[in-house]
């Protein structure tokens, strides 16, 4: 079938992503001229209502603003309060704190490499028809998923929204005696962490490739988890790095039509922060283990320079993400020694502050205005899903005008197609729905047509 004239594909709810969103593509005339990945899930209003409140209470707030990565926004509160403060808390409760952080890694890469993106490497509709075929390695998903949630639990009281995170520390850090049931635990979970990567080097990959700028942070000796630098690696392979508090400088926020998240540009350019970007980045400072993953998962050698540019191989990057976060959790426990106290007092001090961690899904930046009474006047949060929707409206554009280049895909096609896409990336719809103003446009008279042809799916 050729495309003439115009066709409209609209899918009313995206199935396997956190949140809710819906995709509208315009072809004309054989010609994807739109797609667009619409959130519409309701703004959450965190940056107003956080104005206000104590300095010490963001941490809290803010972890509600998604169950999977509460630890993410727990600790880019606390870095962007304490920046503003002065303060710099004790290296073992910093310590912890990634210990902390490992564990929400674990158990959200465990939840999207199993229940969410392997579906559409196996030809299943979800996690539960995956399980009818599929159901050890289901079950090893699980089991790595509870150990994250277990590791989040001990340390933050709770595995979802946790309570014992404060600011400049915790109220609370365990015993070295407590930590030995979770490290017993963890080197089991190192066992499915490698079968998993086993496991998803042998699915297949379609042929793709991003030109988005890639955006994560970095520090000089490790991985970059809870801290580091904004890094950038540019399509043409050079690089630029700049403070965290210039990161509004670099990435700017704009508000669409079709969405209640804003778009971001990275100096005016699409970029992508997440697993690839922090392969492009820091992968050559992955620990031994996790090196030999990305061997295994034929990723290559990151000290030699590979770097992945295919989102559909994203899932390998978060497979091996897995192997270095539970090994990076067993080295943190095996050096813990317990600090003299669970958390540094945080006094407050008027000014502003910075902080950004990488959560699962990618850089994760917060600010904060302080007056001299500790009240907060001004909130601004970046989540990583809103800087990488312009990049995965692109992806869409692209993939699918060579689908359509390349044969006769249906309606039933070009949405599993897109679905497929969007996922690659991982969004988290409830982060990113937060925006600025509302501008309502009123007309009169004649107004555009909707394009010919449309239907639903």
């Amino acid at each position: 079938m050729t495309h003439r004239g115009s066709r409209v594909l609209h899918v009313g709810s995206l199935s396997r992503v956190e949140g809710e969103g819906a995709l509208r593509l315009h072809v004309h005339d054989g010609t994807v001229t739109e797609a667009r990945l619409e959130i519409y899930e309701p703004p959450r209003f965190f940056e107003a209502f956080l104005r206000g409140r104590a300095h010490t209470e963001p941490p809290d707030l803010t972890s509600r603003v998604c169950g999977i990565c509460p630890v993410a926004y727990q600790m880019s509160a606390c870095a962007a309060v304490e920046d503003a403060c002065g303060v710099t808390v004790d290296p073992a409760v910093r310590a912890l704190r990634r210990l902390l952080y490992c564990g929400e890694w674990i158990e959200s890469q465990a939840l999207h490499v199993y229940l969410l993106h392997a579906p559409d490497f196996l030809g299943r509709s979800g996690a539960i028809e995956l399980a009818r075929t599929h159901r050890a390695e289901v079950e090893r998903g699980l089991r790595l998923k509870k150990a994250g949630n277990d590791l989040m639990e001990l340390l933050g009281g709770r595995a979802v929204h946790p309570v014992n995170v404060r600011l400049g520390g915790f109220h609370r850090t365990p015993l070295r005696e407590e930590l030995r049931p979770i490290a017993e635990q963890l080197r089991r979970a190192l066992d499915d962490a490698w079968a998993t990567v086993r496991w998803v080097a042998g699915f297949e990959f379609p042929d793709a490739r991003t030109d988005a700028a890639l955006l994560a942070l970095a520090e000089p000796d490790t991985y970059a988890i809870e801290g580091g630098a904004p890094s950038v690696l540019w399509p043409d392979g050079s690089t630029e790095s700049f403070p965290v508090a210039d990161f509004t400088d670099h990435v700017t926020e704009t508000q669409v039509p079709h969405s209640t998240a804003l778009h971001s540009r990275l100096d005016g350019r699409l970029h992508l922060t997440g697993s690839l970007a922090r392969f492009a980045i820091s992968g050559r400072l992955l620990s031994p283990v996790a090196l030999q993953a990305c061997a295994e998962a034929g990723l290559g050698d990151p000290r030699e320079g590979a770097v992945c540019r295919n989102p559909f191989r994203s899932i390998l990057v978060r497979a091996v993400e897995t192997v270095y976060a539970v090994d990076e959790a067993l080295r943190i426990i095996g050096c813990y020694e317990p600090p003299e106290r669970p958390y540094t007092d945080v006094p407050p001090v008027a000014g502003v502050g910075h902080g950004a961690t990488e959560a699962p899904r990618g850089l994760l930046y917060h600010r904060y205005e302080i007056d001299a009474e500790g009240l907060v006047t001004a909130a601004l949060l970046v989540p990583p899903t809103a800087q990488n929707q312009g990049a995965i409206e692109e992806d869409l554009l692209r993939l699918v005008q060579r689908a359509i280049r390349e044969g006769d895909p249906g309606d039933a096609e070009l949405t599993a197609l897109c679905e497929r896409v969007i996922r690659n990336h991982d969004p988290c719809i409830s982060c990113s729905t937060h925006f600025l103003d509302l501008t309502v446009v009123r007309t009169s008279g004649t107004t555009p047509a909707e394009p010919a042809g449309g239907c639903d799916a």
